[in-house]
C-alpha cells in the first residue's frame, strides 16, 4: 500500500506545533507551572519535563505530545495504532531470563543466553554425536532450533512491549500503560530474583565450538537504545516507576557499559567493520549519554566518521560489506539504521555526521538515497536477495528525510507502508522494519 501525503503534511503540521511550542515553553518552564508538574519531580526530566531521550529528539516529543492532546487530525490514526500495539502487551508477560529452561555454562541463569541464529547441524544426530556436530554457517538461512533458548524471543517481546508501552502512556496519559512498562523493565533489570546480569558472555554461541561471542551483542544492540529513550519518557512522571526505579536502571546501565568497554566480546565486536560495529558504537555513544558520560558518547560519534563511515560506504552510496550478504537489501537498511541512529546520538553532543564525507565521496545521505529507487518501485534491487523488502528502508528515508537529505524528502509520498503502520510521527526514530533475525 503506498503512503498518501500525510507525511509531508504532518511535517508541516509540527512547524505549526514548533511555534505554539515556543508560547508553551514559556508557560511550563515558569515557577508556578513547574510546582505543580507531576514530572518536576523526576531530575532524570528536563525542563517542563521534556524526556532526556538519547536516541529520539525529546523536545520534538514533548510538541507531539501537544497536538495529540489537542487532537490533530493527522495524529490520530498513529495514536490509534499505537494504543492498540500497547492494549495487546498489557496481559503478556513479563518476562525475564530466568524462563529459560537452559543454564548457561556459567552456572547462573541470571546470564543471557542464545544461539548463533544461522548455524546448522552438518551430521546426523547419533548416540555418540547427539547434536549432529560441528556445525556449519548458512547465511541468512535462521536454524529453529535456537528458539528452544528462549532468552533471544522474550528478550524481543520485552523490547518492544516497554517501547509501545511507554510511548502510549506518554502521548495519552493512561496510567495502565506506564504502569505496565514499569513492571516489565522492573522484572527483566532490577528485581534481584529474576534480572539479567549486566553481560553478554553468552550470546549467539555454537555448539561444540563457543559458548558465546562478541557477534551476539547485536542481540541487544539493534534495540536496546529504545530502553534507554523509554526509560527517559518514563522519567517525565510516569506511575509505576519511581526514583528508585531509574537508580537502579541507570547502575544497570553503567554495569552493562563497563562491561561492553572491557571484555573480550566487547573488543571482537567494536572491532567488527560491517554492521555489527556499527551497532556497536551506537549502543555505547547511547549508553554514555544516558549515564552521563557526553565526553564519551562525543568521542565515540567523532571516530565513527573514520572506524565506520570511511570504511563502510563506497562513493556511489553502496556499503560492499552488506551487499555481499545473502540479503543485500535488509543488511543495508539495518546498518544504516544504526548509521543514522548514531548521527542522531551525535547530534546531541555536537557531531555533525549527517553531513560528513569521507575521502572517497560517500556520506549517509548517498547511502539511503542508493536504496530509494528500489524501496519506491521506481526501479528494481539489481542484487540477488533472499527475501526483498521494499518498506524495510522506509524508516531510514524518513530520518534522512528529516535531516535535510532532498532526495529522500521527495521519496516520501512514494514508499510502501510497513505492514505493522507507520509510527514515525510519534517516535521519530529509524527501527528494523524487516522480521529478519540478525
Amino acid at each position: 500500500m503506498r503512503r498518501t501525503r500525510s507525511g509531508s503534511l504532518a511535517r508541516k503540521l509540527m512547524s505549526v506545533a514548533a511555534v505554539a511550542g515556543l508560547f508553551t515553553a514559556l508557560a511550563i518552564s515558569s515557577p508556578a507551572s513547574a510546582a505543580t508538574s507531576p514530572a518536576a519531580a523526576s531530575p532524570a526530566a528536563g525542563p517542563g519535563g521534556v524526556p532526556r531521550t538519547v536516541v529520539l529528539d525529546g523536545p520534538r516529543l514533548a510538541l507531539t505530545r501537544l497536538m495529540v492532546r489537542a487532537g490533530a487530525p493527522q495524529l490520530r490514526g498513529p495514536v490509534s495504532s499505537l494504543k492498540a500495539q500497547a492494549d495487546s502487551y498489557l496481559t503478556q508477560g513479563p518476562w525475564s531470563v530466568m524462563d529459560k529452561p537452559q543454564t548457561p555454562p556459567s552456572g547462573d541463569k541470571h546470564d543471557y543466553l542464545s544461539q548463533a541464529p544461522y548455524w546448522w547441524p552438518s551430521q546426523p544426530a547419533t548416540a555418540s554425536n547427539p547434536q549432529g556436530c560441528p556445525y556449519v554457517d548458512r547465511d541468512g538461512v535462521r536454524n529453529p532450533e535456537v528458539d528452544t533458548i528462549t532468552d533471544h524471543s522474550e528478550r524481543g517481546e520485552m523490547f518492544n512491549a516497554v517501547y509501545d508501552l511507554t510511548l502510549a502512556w506518554y502521548y495519552t496519559g493512561d496510567p495502565a500503560y506506564g504502569k505496565r512498562a514499569a513492571l516489565d523493565l522492573e522484572t527483566w533489570f532490577i528485581d534481584p530474583a529474576t534480572r539479567m546480569n549486566p553481560n553478554l558472555t553468552y550470546t549467539q554461541g555454537i555448539p561444540c565450538q563457543l559458548d558465546g561471542r562478541g557477534i551476539g551483542i547485536i542481540d541487544f544492540s539493534q534495540q536496546f537504545t529504545d530502553i534507554l529513550d523509554a526509560v527517559a519518557l518514563l522519567n517525565t512522571g510516569a506511575p509505576g516507576w519511581s526514583h528508585s526505579d531509574n537508580t537502579a536502571m541507570t547502575g544497570w546501565d553503567t554495569q552493562f557499559l563497563n562491561w561492553l568497554m572491557t571484555s573480550s566480546n566487547g573488543a571482537d565486536e567494536a572491532a567488527a567493520t560491517n554492521n555489527h560495529g556499527s551497532f556497536f558504537d551506537m549502543q555505547e555513544a547511547a549508553l554514555a549519554l544516558a549515564v552521563g558520560r557526553p565526553g564519551l558518547a562525543k568521542s565515540i560519534a567523532e571516530t565513527a566518521e573514520t572506524k565506520r563511515l570511511d570504511v563502510q560506504l563506497a562513493a556511489d552510496g553502496s556499503q560492499p560489506l552488506e551487499l555481499s550478504r545473502t540479503l543485500p537489501f535488509h543488511y543495508s537498511t539495518f546498518n544504516l539504521l544504526a548509521l543514522t541512529r548514531l548521527a542522531m546520538i551525535g547530534q546531541k553532543v555536537g557531531v555533525d555526521l549527517w553531513h560528513y564525507r569521507t575521502p572517497a565521496g560517500g556520506s549517509i545521505f548517498k547511502a539511503v538515497d542508493f536504496l530509494v529507487p528500489a524501496a519506491t518501485g521506481t526501479a528494481s534491487w539489481s542484487y540477488p536477495d533472499l527475501n526483498f523488502q521494499a518498506w524495510a528502508a522506509t524508516d531510514v528515508i524518513e530520518a534522512a528525510a528529516d535531516a535535510g537529505d532532498h532526495t529522500a524528502g521527495k521519496a516520501l509520498p512514494d514508499l510502501t507502508q510497513p505492514p505493522g503502520g507507520e509510527f514515525w510521527l510519534l517516535r521519530p526514530a529509524p527501527e528494523q522494519l524487516d522480521p529478519v533475525t540478525s
